[in-house]
Order: structure tokens, then sequence, then C-alpha cells
């Protein structure tokens, strides 16, 4: 749980006795929603910084290094991605990264619109994202609006609070992968931040790894260090149809990256010996 000790907040990871800590100027807002409890403090020297239920999401110095990530590797692979869904992604951030690609038009259902007003206020990480004509704002659960929508979608993208937490535990689930299938076009690509820690989810790393299998054909694990979190984080990627997305993407568009670039595309889904044994092994792992 996270605690504040004068104008320290510290993200504690109590199972593994282990934590983050941050000095704090402020504490610029706290407000239990119906999903969640979100604060936002100022920093010393990062910037803003975000807590959702008591983890951090997000910081401002640095918080590229993860939205890039998990946007950028899926967008510069399919070969033509007008339509594209994000599913959470209050903060605006990954948002922000989709449409610096050549798209038609994104659509952004995230559960708490006042997750979102918090963001305009105090975050500003869309950078005016979402003014933008070709992004819809939807407030609405994910879950629900997949199971209602006809909609076709070229890249959808999971920007949710971490596995096992109230507000997104059904966008882990077979029946929403699956559902995502479904809305995806004959080439298109699903990818989710695993809300794990390389290090120390083993067990949740191969659990979402195995029950996207159960609907992807080809599905991939990348890696890639994250700015306020323990270790390098973990994505996974599932695809639909004809596409390579482990290699050096072709495509390049004129906008600037802080942490992603084609170079290193490969590179990220060279996984360490460990978790490619714990991927592949039939066994259960801690």
């Amino acid at each position: 749980m996270q605690k504040n000790f004068k104008n320290i907040v510290v993200d504690w990871y109590k199972p593994y006795g282990i934590g983050i800590a941050l000095k704090v100027k402020k504490k610029l807002i706290e407000k239990k929603t119906k999903f969640q409890k979100i604060e936002v403090y100022e920093t010393i020297n990062f910037g803003k910084v975000l807590f959702i239920d008591n983890l951090i999401q997000s910081i401002e110095k640095g918080e590229e290094s993860y939205h890039e990530l998990l946007v950028h590797p899926a967008m510069f692979s399919h070969p033509n991605p007008e339509n594209v869904l994000i599913i959470g992604g209050g903060e605006g951030a990954t948002l922000r990264e989709v449409l610096k690609h050549h798209i038609k038009k994104v659509q952004m259902v995230d559960i708490d619109g006042e997750m979102i007003e918090i963001a305009k206020r105090y975050l500003k990480f869309d950078r005016g994202a979402f003014k933008n004509k070709k992004a819809e704002i939807i407030i609405e659960d994910g879950f629900k609006f997949l199971k209602k929508t006809n909609q076709k979608y070229d890249v959808i993208i999971i920007d949710a609070t971490d596995p096992g937490e109230f507000a997104s535990c059904s966008l882990y689930t077979k029946e929403f992968y699956e559902l995502c299938y479904q809305h995806l076009n004959k080439n298109g690509i699903y990818v989710t931040q695993g809300g794990t820690c390389i290090f120390l989810h083993h067990n949740r790393i191969k659990k979402l790894y195995n029950d996207l299998k159960k609907v992807f054909k080809n599905v991939k694990v990348y890696s890639s260090s994250v700015f306020g979190l323990l270790s390098n984080w973990v994505f996974i990627v599932g695809i639909k149809g004809n596409i390579k997305i482990d290699e050096k993407p072709d495509k390049k568009i004129n906008r600037k990256f802080s942490f992603y670039a084609p170079d290193l595309q490969k590179s990220i889904f060279t996984l360490p010996l460990f978790l490619q044994k714990i991927l592949s092994s039939t066994k259960d792992t801690s």
C-alpha cells in the first residue's frame, strides 16, 4: 500500500518487501471515484506523479518510456492502421502517441470519466490529444462497449490498471480476448500492458500469455524499462493475420520520440533466457 511520510510518497510492493519512494512538494488532488482511488502529487524532481489505488501509474518526467513502448511497436508494424481502439488510457498519453500516426479515427473507451477530468486539469499528459478531431472519447466499460459495437479495428490497445484490480479485471479474461479478436480486421494487432514486472510476476506473465494463446495463434511478449517502476515491464501482443512485429519496421513517420526507436523493435522482443523458459514450460512458477 502507498503511505505518506511528511514529504515522501511510497509505492509499496508489500508481498515482495520492496517499494519506490518519491519526494513531493504537495498533493494536488486525492479523490475516490466510483471505480478507484486517484491521487496526483507534484514531486521535487520528476514533475507530476499519478497514483491509482495506491500504485504508481505514471511519472511525468519519463512517462513516455511506458506510453511510447505500449503504442508504437504495434502501430509501426501494422501496414495501415487507420482505425484504432484504446481501452483505458485515462491520462490521455496513449491517445497522444496513437495520434502521431496517420490514422483516420481513434476511439478511447475509459470506464472512469472522473479520471479523464483529473488528467485534463492536473496532468495534461495528453498535450491536446483530447481535443483532436480524430479522437472520440467514450465513457463506458470497455468490455461492455465491445459487446455491443459492430466496429472493426486495425489496432486495439489496452492501457488499463494492472490485472486483478477491480476496475480492469474483466479486461484480462479469455472472453475479453475473444471479443477483441472478433473486432479486429483481417490483419490486426492487439496489445496490452501486462501489469507485470519481469522479475516479480512470473505467474501473471505466464497466465496472460497462455490465455491469449487460446485465442490468438500468434502471441508475442516484449519487455522494456519503464521509468518509476521496479524493473523492465512486460507487454503482450496478439496478432491476427500476417503481420510481423518482432522485426525493425520499414515505416517512417515525421514525429519525435523520447524512448521508442524502430531500431529498438527487434531487441525488445528478445527476452531473457529465464523468461523464455517460463513461457515455454508447462509447469507453474512463482
